[in-house]
């Protein structure tokens, strides 16, 4: 432990160091690269340099207490090694938690998409229930928020839209948030009463920078065009949307929102990177691959991660077998103990079956 120690005080002394040097802040996207890596060592290290001086504490006492010949000064330095091995004792699990291998990811800002999926209209006023749940939510916790790309149902619900959302610890809030949710209720059109059951994909991106993922031009091919749906003055009548497709990878991103055709560039061109580093990562890590492709298949049912049922008033997760009422609190943005909840348990699901009825 104390070899971890000292290596743990001299990487972090590296980062810092460099960090402070004038190339880094020549280089904005470094110098961001490093404050990141210096953020996610500031817990460890400073465990770290408390067990580093209570290790020095501990050695001192323990000499101390051996070659004193006074018995008040042998019985105090006796207890003073019995304090540090305490202090040692509740430092040393803290270190390694601290240092248990953690998302790389969990500091970044995210791209939210959501879509309509299975359920026609109602589908889409599901999924703008969902956007303004999760609009709501990022109020509560001081995040930013930036709208990319919105299109609209006949009905005024969501077909797709995707935020760009910045703040403190976001992806790890949010990356459970990923998957399909399914709604349960009686939708305004419908004259019998009766429930229908209809779906809107949620997938959480990473959002990140040029240093992290490098798209060559000659892979991207750009359409521009004339902006559709709702839009204030000139947002309509100049050819600004943008659309990006990448040839290797088959992916497209359009964003149509803002006057200016440069700016629609440059949001496509996040949103593309995100998903490209999405793709990278699968790659690495199959244990996350499976559910993004669920996300991504336009709502199946069989896929859902979480229901709304209205008529029981319930909200159950189905990864983790929990279930929370009071569904207009949540969809007004308190989901923090739904999220919490969830990232406690997603490990360690209870074997017992569903909670949920499927009234499908």
């Amino acid at each position: 432990m104390l070899a971890k120690v000292h290596e743990i005080l001299s990487q972090y002394k590296e980062v810092v160091d460099e960090l402070n040097s004038p190339s880094s802040t020549r280089d904005p996207l470094s110098f961001k690269k490093l404050s990141l890596k210096a953020a996610s060592l500031k817990e460890p290290y400073e465990i770290a340099k408390q067990l580093a001086t209570t290790y020095e504490d501990l050695s001192t006492a323990q000499e101390l207490s051996n070659s004193s010949i006074v018995e008040e000064e042998h019985a105090y330095y006796a207890e003073e090694v019995i304090t540090a091995k305490n202090k040692i004792d509740a430092l040393e699990p803290q270190l390694i938690q601290a240092t248990t291998a953690k998302d790389p990811n969990d500091q970044r800002n995210i791209l939210l998409e959501i879509r309509a999926g299975t359920g026609g209209e109602e589908a889409a006023l599901f999924a703008g229930d969902l956007m303004r749940m999760y609009l709501r939510f990022a109020e509560i916790k001081l995040w930013t928020v930036e709208q990319y790309n919105i299109s609209y149902s006949d009905s005024g619900g969501i077909k797709e839209v995707i935020l760009a959302i910045s703040g403190s610890n976001v992806f790890k809030s949010m990356k459970h948030e990923n998957g399909v949710h399914r709604v349960q209720r009686v939708p305004t059109t419908e004259a019998a009463g009766r429930i229908h059951t209809s779906t809107a994909s949620v997938v959480v991106l990473p959002q990140v920078d040029d240093v992290d993922i490098q798209i060559n031009d000659k892979d991207i091919r750009m359409d521009i065009f004339r902006s559709g749906g709702p839009g204030g003055q000139s947002v309509n009548t100049t050819d600004s949307a943008v659309r990006l497709t990448h040839i290797p990878t088959g992916i497209v991103v359009t964003c149509q929102d803002e006057k200016s055709q440069l700016k629609n560039k440059k949001r496509a061109m996040s949103v593309l990177q995100s998903r490209i580093y999405e793709l990278e990562l699968q790659k690495k890590e199959d244990n996350d691959s499976a559910l993004r492709k669920e996300a991504m298949r336009g709502g199946d049912r069989s896929a859902k991660i979480r229901t709304y049922n209205f008529p029981q008033n319930r909200i159950t997760d189905h990864r983790v077998k929990i279930s929370w009422h009071n569904i207009s609190n949540a969809l007004g943005g308190n989901i923090q103990n739904i999220i919490d909840e969830v990232a406690a348990n997603i490990n360690n699901p209870p074997s017992t079956g569903d909670t949920d009825d499927e009234n499908d």
